[in-house]
């Protein structure tokens, strides 16, 4: 029964139900939200908070559902950040936020709710309906989301909720053992061709895959003995369809020259071209990240190793420099991190021989 003139209830599970008007429906009725509580005290105060929101929020924000908010973030996020990014941040709200939550209003969100998304997206969110979503790629989709409310929060003052980040266990480092790393090398000196010479840069530089596809001719300084990293290559897909796109790497710090040692250098110069030319393709086009990953996979083949990823040769560049004895701000700075810290964490961790 409700209490006169409150709108609050008793409801049969002993709690107290208070309704509080917030707005109008587009037909013209009143539109309530409830609040609850185990006690008349705890439920009045809940609906006051909720009085002091509704006089100081417009009703239209009131209303605001995810996929507007969503679509406004957007909106924002294009005129600041790489297209590369905005691809990535509008890939995750169509397939995984929308579908679920854009058509609920940020004020009947709770944190119960976005608790219950998150752990959907960990037991059936894979787009392919097998299974869960990692505990890493739970923590993407809900680094978008929270950017997106405080958007929202900051333009029509609209509270946050408290959602319960999953947490993600930080995988041990794979790298190429000395033997890998040898037999490696020695496939990739005895069948010369540019892509092994290439392959054999990565392992002695450290460059990302798509720094590599998007080096030219004139980034190699034969008489100094560098390469200077000036772009990066990407595949964005964008609306379910993809396109290649060259652009600036990926931080400010990425932005750098590496020494090469001269054997690696010696190789390359048997293939130089003219200097505005990519180096992989000997084109005014980039060979693209996806076709060099194939190479490497053929590569790897050839030679007997594991399947691994073409990243795996930064990683071991890395580790490698960690066991000569190099500083961890010079080994930052040569791999192109904004922060020593990612260098530190990441790569710096004792051997056998080193204990």
């Amino acid at each position: 029964m409700a209490r006169r003139g409150c709108n609050i209830y008793l409801r049969k599970d002993g709690r107290y139900e208070g309704r509080v008007v917030i707005g109008y429906t587009e037909s013209g009725r009143l539109r309530y939200k409830s609040v609850y509580a185990k006690t008349l005290a705890e439920v009045k105060r809940k609906m006051e908070e909720l009085y002091s929101l509704r006089d100081r929020v417009p009703p239209t924000a009131m209303r605001l559902t995810v996929r507007e908010g969503c679509e406004q973030w957007l909106a924002a996020c294009r005129l600041r950040v790489k297209v590369s990014s905005y691809a990535n941040y509008e890939t995750i709200i169509r397939n995984h936020i929308l579908p679920k939550l854009g058509s609920v209003s940020f004020s009947e969100l709770t944190t119960a709710k976005l608790n219950e998304f998150v752990s959907d997206k960990l037991a059936h969110g894979r787009l392919n309906g097998r299974g869960g979503l990692s505990a890493k790629s739970v923590r993407d989709i809900m680094t978008v989301f929270r950017s997106v409310e405080h958007y929202v929060s900051r333009e029509y003052g609209l509270r946050e909720s408290h959602f319960t980040m999953p947490k993600a266990e930080q995988r041990q480092l794979d790298i190429l053992d000395s033997c890998e790393r040898k037999r490696l090398e020695h496939y990739l000196t005895g069948h010369p061709s540019l892509a092994n010479a290439a392959v054999l840069l990565c392992l002695y530089s450290g460059l990302r895959i798509g720094e590599l596809c998007g080096l030219k001719w004139e980034d190699i300084d034969f008489e100094n003995g560098t390469v200077s990293v000036h772009r990066t290559v990407q595949r964005v897909n964008r609306h379910g369809s993809s396109e290649v796109v060259v652009g600036t790497p990926k931080s400010k710090m990425s932005l750098r020259t590496i020494p090469v040692p001269s054997f690696v250098l010696e190789r390359l110069n048997q293939y130089q071209r003219l200097g505005k030319l990519y180096l992989l393709s000997g084109r005014s086009n980039p060979t693209e990240p996806r076709t060099m990953q194939y190479r490497f996979k053929t590569i790897l083949k050839h030679s007997g190793i594991r399947d691994v990823n073409f990243h795996l040769l930064r990683h071991t560049y890395a580790s490698r420099c960690i066991e000569l004895g190099f500083d961890v701000k010079t080994l930052s700075e040569l791999l192109g991190h904004a922060d020593a810290s990612l260098t530190l964490n990441r790569y710096v961790h004792s051997s056998m021989e080193q204990k």
